[in-house]
């Protein structure tokens, strides 16, 4: 069972690489808040439907848990999208990929800042290297960048869009007690959903832009939607499950590989070496990162009690 479970993880990085792909060519014809909402728009309606058939009656939220959920869905999928697809209109995908990979880092540095999780002289080491890799990847290796200030501004929105994420991470576990992943994520799919309703009409009312969108678009949204979202979030979960969730997320540092190859056989861009050793770099601070085992801190040790 393990072998299959690895295998569908492999799977799903593939799927997620695929994201990055698929939302350059998105960016061309819909604008970063449009292909937002239609990606969650088309996952909510799916997802939501698995919800309610597998959580049965315990998938209702209790109404002082809204807030939470409002920024998760603002935050962790309005704010991290908008800015990811923004930052494909500038980058390339094989940079946002690989500045992606930071998350699980941002993550621990946000957790250590505002929840009191501990961060060792270990952790930081390792959050070092991987902020190494980034600097290297934003500065394509030119790190007289640094001092001039000419950074791409595509690589800079995808570091705004990282942090997003991280902060979902954090918040989220403050409902993580009360309810089931899948029941987080499907709220945060539709609040985000719904709050970009009345941007998205306003939209076509000034621009029109449904009339020029192509098969090319609509089948890069659905992608999106279908592949990395619904059906990417749910063998996770199940990898979650059986292989636990250490293992499920080192199979995420396969994304920025896969990315890095895809972006270059689909949308020929160049393949470079030094990204895939930039790329290297990040996975190695994010596994030493996931694998220290810091002492508990004194606000952990009174959630436990």
């Amino acid at each position: 069972m393990e072998r299959i479970i690895y295998l569908l993880m492999v799977i799903t990085a593939f799927f997620w690489s695929g994201a990055f792909i698929a939302g350059k060519y998105g960016i061309q014809e819909f604008s970063p808040v449009a292909l937002t909402f239609f990606r969650f728009l088309i996952a909510s309606l799916i997802i939501f439907i698995i919800m309610v058939r597998y959580e049965k009656k315990n998938w209702h939220l209790r109404k002082e848990d809204l807030k939470v959920i409002l920024f998760l869905g603002a935050v962790g999928m309005i704010g991290y999208h908008v800015l990811f697809f923004g930052a494909l209109k500038y980058t390339t995908s094989t940079n946002a990929s690989i500045i992606a990979a930071l998350n699980p880092i941002i993550t621990s540095v946000l957790a250590a800042l505002f929840a009191g999780e501990g961060l060792s002289a270990k952790r930081i080491g390792a959050i070092l290297l991987a902020l190494m890799g980034v600097i290297l990847t934003i500065t394509n290796w030119e790190l007289r960048v640094l001092t001039e200030l000419a950074f791409n501004k595509g690589d800079l929105l995808m570091l705004c869009a990282v942090l997003c994420w991280a902060s979902y991470s954090v918040v989220s576990k403050i409902v993580m007690p009360k309810y089931s992943p899948l029941i987080i994520s499907t709220y945060s799919f539709v609040v985000c959903t719904l709050l970009l309703i009345p941007f998205v009409i306003w939209e076509e009312i000034t621009t029109g832009f449904l009339r020029f969108t192509t098969w090319t678009g609509w089948s890069s949204i659905l992608y999106m939607a279908v592949f990395p979202t619904v059906i990417g979030y749910l063998i996770q979960q199940i990898a979650f499950k059986h292989i636990g969730a250490s293992r499920t997320n080192i199979f995420i540092n396969l994304v920025p590989v896969f990315s890095i190859f895809l972006a270059t056989l689909i949308l020929h861009e160049e393949f470079s070496v030094l990204k895939l050793i930039s790329a290297g770099i990040i996975i190695s601070g994010v596994y030493l990162n996931s694998i220290i085992n810091d002492p508990v801190s004194p606000k952990e040790k009174m959630a436990i009690k």
